[in-house]
């Protein structure tokens, strides 16, 4: 009952666990909004049996190591903190641990293209060759970096294939360079097939610094995190190797930083889960965003194949024949799964994030049928 005893709590403007006088109560006592209380308890009896039994039986139980929270209309039905940031110790996970959220990290970097071609700072039909001169593969757009088009390589299997020496930590720029230097084979023509590739979100990690003229980090901290509040929310560097939650195998080995871990755009953005539903409301309406902008962000691009699944501006998405969408992202990096899903029709939102490696975090399917009626078949899905 936590998370409806705390919404009583706003409703009524007051804080939880402090006492007043008699002559406080009397002279300052807010006005009760019996209807909203009791609409806070009907939706609590609702969902939360339901959302804490499944739960329970797909993770809790099993010793997952993370956070879940889940909300409708913003307002929280379910949040729950399990197991440590360090494997067998007894530092427990608070509201406050931000996760790596791996490639949930792209859902930023594609809004921050978005907040800049918004702003008429650039097009998403801008030729690479605009940020980056004499970009060696030909006819890559920002567009088709956004929707993973591109058909560029993928950082993540080249450097290693091609003998980057791992005792270097490499960055953006140094991915950048080896596109020139080392010239990996494109996975196909511009435009031709959808292709997850981290590689663009890298570029445009580099792109927002380009044009901006401020640090990926501070961008994203100076237009998305300080006007939401997302008080627990960075980029990592290698300042913040103290600070940054280690992740873990699911039988406890830990990971240690790697020769990829210093690359953003496509990752290292860390977050909670309460910083990450004030990012889906942010998402609603034109709170921070034209409706344009949002359409353009949650519109498929790509048909070669069949079925539901397709992908957006940084969004993964089930685009079902009935016109409903499921907006949107996982993430895997080391040991960190992480899961944002949002059911816009619905106004409900699914998010989990976990610093121990498990695979049943993405089991978020049957959830959808708690709140509408979706006639598709999704799938779970591991980056």
């Amino acid at each position: 009952m936590k998370s409806v005893y705390v919404l009583v709590c706003a409703l009524l403007g007051v804080g939880c666990g402090f006492t007043t006088t008699k002559k406080e109560r009397s002279s300052t006592a807010p006005y009760v909004n019996h209807d909203s209380i009791n609409r806070a308890r009907a939706l609590h009896d609702r969902y939360y049996p339901r959302l804490h039994s499944y739960f329970d039986s797909l993770l809790i139980s099993k010793g997952f190591s993370g956070s879940i929270l889940v909300a409708k209309n913003g307002q929280v039905l379910y949040e729950k903190y399990a197991g440590t940031r360090h494997f067998k110790q007894n530092d427990s996970i608070t509201s406050s641990d931000a996760f790596h959220l791996a490639s949930v990290s792209k859902t930023f970097t594609g809004m921050a293209i978005l907040k800049l071609w918004e702003e008429g700072r650039l097009g998403l039909d801008d030729s690479l060759e605009a940020f980056f001169p004499e970009f060696p593969y030909k006819g890559v757009t920002v567009k088709t970096l956004l929707n993973h088009r591109s058909g560029l390589p993928n950082y993540t299997h080249y450097l290693d294939q091609m003998g980057w020496d791992k005792r270097i930590r490499a960055t953006n720029e140094d991915v950048l360079q080896s596109l020139y230097t080392m010239k990996p084979p494109r996975q196909y023509p511009p435009d031709r097939a959808f292709n997850y590739c981290n590689t663009n979100y890298a570029l445009l990690a580099l792109i927002i610094e380009r044009v901006s003229g401020l640090s990926y980090a501070n961008f994203l901290k100076s237009k998305f995190f300080e006007p939401l509040g997302m008080n627990d929310t960075y980029v990592f560097s290698l300042e913040d190797s103290a600070r940054a939650m280690p992740s873990y195998e699911w039988n406890g080995r830990s990971y240690a930083i790697d020769f990829l871990d210093l690359v953003y755009g496509d990752k290292n953005v860390y977050s909670t889960v309460q910083d990450l539903l004030k990012w889906d409301q942010a998402l609603y309406g034109e709170k921070l965003f034209k409706q344009a902008t949002l359409e353009a962000a949650f519109t498929p691009y790509s048909f070669e194949k069949p079925g539901i699944k397709n992908y957006g501006f940084g969004w993964r998405m089930f685009a079902y024949p009935t016109g409903q969408k499921i907006i949107y992202h996982n993430g895997w990096w080391h040991g960190n799964n992480t899961v944002m899903t949002r059911l816009i029709e619905d106004s409900a939102t699914i998010i989990i994030l976990g610093n121990r490696r498990t695979n049943a975090i993405y089991k978020v399917k049957p959830l959808f049928g708690l709140f509408g009626n979706y006639d598709g078949k999704g799938e779970d899905e591991m980056e």
